[in-house]
């Protein structure tokens, strides 16, 4: 949607939830991210666009970073009821989506990203990273991906080049209860609860699905990619499953924070291929324990290349001089 029309996604919470004090993750604080914020409204506004949308929270992290800011764009605050959970994302999103942001920038882990998912797919996203497990948000210069993002909603990006926007995979998950999604893994943990936010347990884990099993990650994903790298451009994901007494890998499953996980198999899954997980168990679907599953009940995982388009920042950066967007062309 080629309309100079902006969303940024901020989460408020992301970076800075308990499993800080059970490992060594960093504090992300709202002044670093109202930082992030104006840098990536900066480059945004130096691209041309004519429109960026916030929403307020009680922290007004991306208000009080763009009030005194003097942009040519437009800044308009969102306003919807808050549940201090990720269904805020959800409501911010859908609202940025109704106002006809097309292209997005978010601030948050995996959650958060999984929480825009959830509301919409069509859409070109630069997720930036500001929570604590990340694999699927980035950390590159706010200012640089402010300019992306801008070039992008100003329609100055090709939306065929596969190098510069790829629609990501997704996990889809269906329980008995209902339906739901992970960017980048679904984990069926034994003897846990529903809403445990504290790391995970390796003695607990008996799958994990990857949709990326990459081995320069942190949580789940180097537990794949330490034994059969999958990454974001591949075609497959990977299960794994772990049992005692099986040959351990030793895995940081969060920063800083290293357990030796036993690994019983591992197996390359295409897409559309239903894995199942049997209760009794906990769900976690990006870290976030949401579902169990009862004695006997089962649940499915299916893999599918349907997510967002997400936009590789430097590729398109490369793209954008090279095609002489960037520069006015030289006289001879």
């Amino acid at each position: 949607m080629s309309n100079g029309k902006l969303g940024l996604a901020v989460n408020p919470m992301s970076g800075r939830d308990v499993r800080r004090l059970a490992a060594r993750a960093t504090n992300m604080t709202h002044e670093a991210k109202r930082d992030i914020v104006a840098r990536v409204a900066a480059g945004a506004d130096a691209m041309g666009v004519t429109d960026i949308y916030i929403t307020k929270e009680p922290f007004r992290i991306a208000s009080m970073a763009l009030e005194h800011m003097g942009l040519k764009a437009n800044v308009h605050v969102v306003e919807h009821a808050l549940a201090n959970d990720a269904s805020d994302t959800e409501a911010s999103v859908a609202l940025f989506r109704d106002a006809g942001c097309g292209t997005f920038v978010s601030l948050g882990g995996d959650g958060t990203n999984r929480a825009i998912v959830r509301t919409c797919v069509d859409i070109d996203l630069v997720p930036l990273s500001t929570g604590t497990n990340n694999v699927f948000p980035v950390l590159v210069e706010p200012t640089v991906a402010g300019m992306v993002a801008g070039l992008n909603a100003c329609g100055k990006l090709p939306d065929d080049n596969l190098d510069i926007k790829r629609r990501v995979k997704v996990l889809h998950v269906s329980t008995p209860r209902g339906r739901d999604v992970a960017l980048i893994d679904a984990v069926l943990l034994a003897n846990d609860h529903v809403g445990n936010l504290l790391p995970f347990d390796a003695e607990r884990l008996r799958q994990i699905y990857l949709s990326r099993a990459e081995p320069n990650a942190i949580g789940m994903s180097p537990i794949g990619g330490l034994l059969h790298p999958v990454y974001a451009e591949d075609d497959a994901g990977l299960l794994v499953t772990m049992e005692a007494g099986c040959p351990t890998v030793t895995a940081p499953l969060s920063p800083g924070l290293f357990k030796e996980v036993p690994i019983k198999d591992v197996q390359e899954m295409a897409f559309e291929v239903a894995v199942p997980f049997r209760g009794p168990g906990v769900i976690a679907l990006d870290g976030d324990r949401d579902h169990y599953l009862r004695e006997g009940e089962r649940a499915t995982v299916t893999l599918r290349r349907d997510g967002p388009r997400v936009i590789d920042v430097e590729a398109a950066m490369r793209w954008a001089v090279a095609a002489g967007i960037m520069a006015p062309a030289q006289q001879n």
